[in-house]
């Protein structure tokens, strides 16, 4: 997983975003995500206001929002029904319009990830550097158990757009409204698989910012798209849990005991 993937820099009115590479797509992610909510779901993110290139690396401008970044702590029910509010308007764009935009399926989309996640578990690392191996191998054989059985997720569908990365930090509060900030890895999703993502990030999970039923209410999933959060969550449960094996980014920028919370976590998901 790429860690550094842009550089920021503020104005009182601007925030320049100038990215490391044109490899991944992110410069154009970005850009398009914007430009479709600032058409369809004014206020809910920055206005693109430009594109330019420096120094060879791609950079977008847009406007400065206010407020903060959510910190660590649970959100409050104000907070949690206007993420909620946001989020639907997110996933309310037309679907017809994100495909016209040419916006492809996000960063570790829904018709790929499972495989993805079932090909990083089964890599082999030294779990001996673990507070609790065992646990840890459990937690392994189950998840890819799990991956592996028939009908275990729901068929994949792309009904919308999603933002991918809804890491705290990305949710901007100015005291009466959420926003949301870091398109770079968003594109067409699923709201169910979208939600799954977030509340089981793990800069939201550990700290509790997320409360997973009052946000999937917040956001006003019907029962269905509720049955598919509940077959995503040990996906994105998997996923973290391969993140903060020995080795992988996710170990080494975490506290010790971090994967064996993770471990149990994921186990507790998969219970019967």
């Amino acid at each position: 997983m790429q860690t550094q993937t842009h550089e920021l820099t503020f104005s009182d009115t601007e925030v320049r975003k100038r990215f490391v590479s044109w490899d991944r797509g992110e410069a154009e992610r970005e850009w398009g995500c914007l430009r479709l909510l600032a058409e369809h779901a004014p206020g809910v993110a920055p206005r693109p206001l430009r594109r330019e290139i420096e120094d060879g690396a791609p950079v977008v401008v847009m406007e400065r929002l206010p407020g903060r970044p959510l910190g660590d702590e649970p959100l409050t029910a104000v907070e949690t029904a206007s993420l909620g509010e946001a989020l639907r308007s997110l996933y309310d764009v037309p679907l017809a319009a994100v495909r016209a935009a040419g916006i492809s399926e996000r960063t570790y989309g829904i018709s790929t990830h499972a495989g993805t996640v079932a090909e990083w578990l089964g890599e082999s690392y030294d779990l001996a550097a673990c507070q609790d191996p065992v646990l840890v191998a459990t937690a392994v054989d189950r998840a890819l158990a799990a991956l592996a059985a028939p009908g275990a997720l729901p068929e994949p569908e792309l009904r919308g757009l999603g933002i991918a990365d809804l890491n705290p930090a990305n949710v901007l509060w100015d005291g009466e409204r959420c926003r949301l900030v870091d398109f770079e890895d968003g594109g067409l999703s699923d709201p169910a698989y979208e939600l799954a993502d977030h509340v089981e990030h793990i800069a939201s999970r550990l700290t509790g910012v997320y409360d997973a039923q009052a946000l999937v209410g917040a956001v006003g999933l019907d029962g269905a798209a509720r049955q598919r959060f509940g077959a995503y969550r040990p996906l994105w449960a998997a996923f973290w849990l391969a993140m903060l094996l020995p080795g992988n980014g996710g170990w080494r920028r975490n506290p010790a005991g971090t994967t064996e919370r993770q471990a149990r976590h994921l186990l507790d998901l998969l219970e019967p």
